[in-house]
């Protein structure tokens, strides 16, 4: 099962032309800088914009195919749209929201009680819109979203509108309903911590055109494309708790095929988890040091060398049985090591330094 995306479409002072193909079920995330095409793509499959050319299949059905003049209605295609603002009925409960979602929508799998459970959102249902922050605004619109009965759920930039605080509240809900529910979705964003947190498949938009797509773990980790070039890069390794060591204050964590050693998590063992390495925190060394504080020291192989001139650094790709690392250095590190793509290569990262999302 698959979701498929071609378009075309000509603006005043732009061309777009995004092509990409996603595994379903999981959460695909467009990501790209502001106006690089990502909504006008979730607006395409929507069905609330024609573009010049277009075909758009999900999970084998075509909703939209130009080229033989096919085009469904918005109401015919079955996806659930949530938007940066939430877009609640004002005159509305919250109940009220989420059994207008509900009634216009054919018999589904998805039950009102279940959505009221997975968003947290039991103690609200009473309230109306303008009384609710808005992490709890946008918990809302989600619901009313699912309750529609979608095939796909398209979240257009859903937490750009919210601060650190209330992005941190409704991220594990995102997560909650991924696990729950195993419906696709396709994700919107320009935020990193967004798309690393929640992602399976990662679509990156540059300038109208599909730059990379992938598994996210591998497309994050490409010095080569941009979602690498940015100030906070850093790896993203998807593992699982094998143990904790309390004594020590330290749980050891599966990932990429290594082991690593992070401070005591209150996770059960087995539990997965994703663990994000910042490229800024790795240290490259030739040999293993001595009388160092440094918990994780993990053998890998240069992959590759990407310059950053305008930085004068460079980002190294770290190859490791089962993932990659970035670490990103100064050419002069390099060549004072003698490292070389395809040679062996020593990672050093702080117990500190990984983040456990």
């Amino acid at each position: 099962m698959s979701i498929e995306v071609a378009l075309r479409h000509r603006f005043a002072d732009k061309t777009l032309d995004i092509r990409f193909t996603a595994p379903s079920p999981g959460v695909t995330a467009l990501f790209g800088r502001s106006g690089a095409g990502k909504s006008t793509a979730l607006m395409t499959i929507a069905g609330l914009l024609r573009p010049d050319a277009c075909r758009i299949v999900i999970d084998g059905e075509v909703l939209a195919d130009t080229a033989a003049g096919l085009w469904l209605a918005p109401e015919r295609r079955r996806v659930g749209l949530v938007f940066q603002d939430a877009r609640l009925f004002p005159h509305l409960s919250v109940a009220g929201n989420l059994r207008y979602g509900q009634r216009r929508a054919p018999p589904g799998a998805i039950g009102f009680d279940e959505v009221v459970d997975l968003l947290g959102i039991a103690d609200l249902l009473g309230r109306r819109p303008h009384t609710l922050s808005g992490g709890e605004r946008q918990r809302v619109a989600i619901g009313r979203a699912l309750l529609s009965q979608p095939r796909l759920l398209l979240l257009d930039e859903p937490l750009s509108g919210l601060d650190g605080a209330r992005k941190a509240e409704i991220l594990p809900y995102l997560a909650r309903l991924k696990a729950a529910l195993r419906l696709p979705m396709l994700y919107v964003s320009h935020a990193p911590d967004e798309v690393l947190r929640l992602a399976d498949t990662l679509v990156l938009i540059k300038d109208g055109h599909v730059v990379g797509t992938g598994p996210v773990a591998e497309v994050a980790a490409r010095g080569d494309l941009p979602f690498a070039r940015r100030n906070d890069a850093g790896a993203l390794l998807l593992g699982h708790v094998m143990g904790h060591e309390a004594a020590r204050g330290l749980t050891r964590i599966e990932g990429g095929g290594a082991v690593w050693l992070v401070p005591l998590l209150d996770r059960p063992v087995g539990a997965t988890c994703r663990i994000r390495i910042p490229a800024r925190e790795v240290i490259l060394a030739a040999k293993v040091p001595e009388a160092i504080s440094v918990q994780n020291i993990v053998p890998g192989t240069l992959r590759h060398i990407e310059a950053e001139t305008a930085r004068h650094s460079a980002l190294v790709e770290i190859g490791l049985p089962d993932g990659t690392l970035l670490a990103r250095v100064t050419p002069d590190a390099i060549a004072r090591l003698g490292l070389s793509v395809g040679g062996p290569v020593l990672a050093l990262v702080k117990s500190t330094a990984i983040e456990v999302l």
